[in-house]
């Protein structure tokens, strides 16, 4: 089966470079999602969606008869991490660049576009999803609440991620969990400030504070049996200001708690709300507190994933599953617990430095095999006229 020809590949690349100069960050993606569009409208689908969850597009591409209408999702979204590699096309956006490979998801869905361009599916209907505020984990949130999503919904979703540490082009899949549910916690402590000579006549959240990152340090110790995974991770902790005259009456926490399955992430929340409102009262402190970046666990259907396997076969590509989830989160999970669907991994070499690392860098040697993975997926379940 042919997929794309090398000057297009060539072009997906310049793309690719492109998007990464582009960088912008979540709910942010304007000129991003405008340079996609302009790409889109060159592909000629039979309808096209914008502005679904804020700067979201969808490609529609009809076949000529009823048939399963199948997404493919890939984000927009760059991260606030400031460019470190000298390259020709860093970003030009300071301190934003795309350090989790999302200028390649964009990049090998596009190609997809391109081959439907020319390609038009048999039966059903193919939808290409370029989300926005991935990061974040608000955007799949969004784009399903927005009414114009309600008329595209489909049978199937797939998506990809590309996975430094593993072998180039190697695919990677897992029946079940594929990655984490997590859930950032923010809890700000309020008391009453005083001179640093009486701190008995305030209320100082200092020991609050310690009790809290103690005790949430020690959440999977007490809180999750041996048979569960679960992590809580302290990421900031502030306490008043730089005065020496003062004993502080404020303070802020933030942990991140992760976990494989969403009913354990449910009752370690309920833990968390409890610990924090019983060491308020305990030294009579004012606690508000907030949930963000809420990631559900990203699950992959069994028979999703057996087209994936066809797939990589039909690619020529080593598949490899994998037998734990992975401990990251990715906001897919919102659709996964939705419709049925899967996603996989694209390793992208076991020297490459880490996801979110400022050395990070998509390789482009993964467009072609990305691009060929999706056609693969979709001639198995729409296939295409010829």
């Amino acid at each position: 089966m042919e997929t794309l020809a090398g000057n297009t590949i060539e072009e997906l690349t310049e793309l690719r470079h492109e998007l990464h100069r582009l960088a912008e960050l979540s709910g942010e993606e304007y000129k991003t999602s405008n340079r996609i569009r302009r790409l889109l409208e060159g592909c000629a689908p039979d309808r096209l969606l914008e502005g679904i969850g804020g700067e979201g597009i969808i490609a529609v591409f009809e076949g000529s008869r009823e048939g399963p209408r199948v997404m493919i999702r890939c984000e927009l979204d760059a991260l606030p991490i400031p460019e470190e590699n000298e390259i020709s096309y860093r970003s030009k956006t300071e301190g934003v660049a795309h350090k989790c490979g999302h200028d390649g998801h964009m990049a090998i869905v596009a190609g997809v576009a391109r081959y439907l361009q020319d390609h038009n599916p048999r039966a059903g209907e193919v939808h290409l999803l370029f989300q926005p505020a991935e990061e974040t984990g608000q955007g799949a949130a969004r784009v399903l609440d927005d009414h114009k999503f309600r008329a595209v919904e489909p049978d199937f979703i797939f998506a990809l991620h590309n996975l430094p540490g593993y072998p180039l082009k190697q695919v990677l899949l897992r029946d079940g969990v594929f990655a984490s549910a997590s859930r950032g916690y923010e809890v700000i402590l309020k008391g009453e400030t005083a001179h640093a000579a009486h701190p008995e006549r305030g209320r100082s959240p200092a020991m609050a504070l310690a009790t809290l990152i103690q005790q949430f340090s020690a959440f999977p110790q007490f809180y999750a049996s041996l048979d569960q995974a679960a992590k809580a991770t302290v990421i900031h902790s502030k306490l008043g200001e730089v005065a020496f005259g003062t004993s502080p009456g404020y303070a802020e926490f933030r942990a991140t708690l992760r976990t494989y399955e969403n009913e354990l992430m449910e009752a370690l929340c309920e833990r968390a709300e409890d610990t924090v409102s019983n060491i308020a009262q305990t030294y009579g402190l004012q606690a508000d507190t907030r949930w963000t970046e809420r990631f559900e666990a990203t699950r992959s259907d069994t028979g999703c994933n057996a087209y994936i396997e066809e797939s990589a076969r039909r690619a020529g590509l080593e598949l490899t599953r994998k037998e734990t989830p992975f401990a990251w989160s990715e906001d897919f999970g919102r659709f996964t617990s939705r419709y049925k669907g899967a996603i996989f991994g694209l390793g992208a070499g076991v020297d490459q430095p880490p996801l979110h690392a400022g050395s990070y860098d998509f390789p482009d040697a993964l467009i072609s095999p990305g691009v060929s993975m999706f056609i693969h997926i979709l001639n198995q379940i729409t296939g295409f006229e010829q």
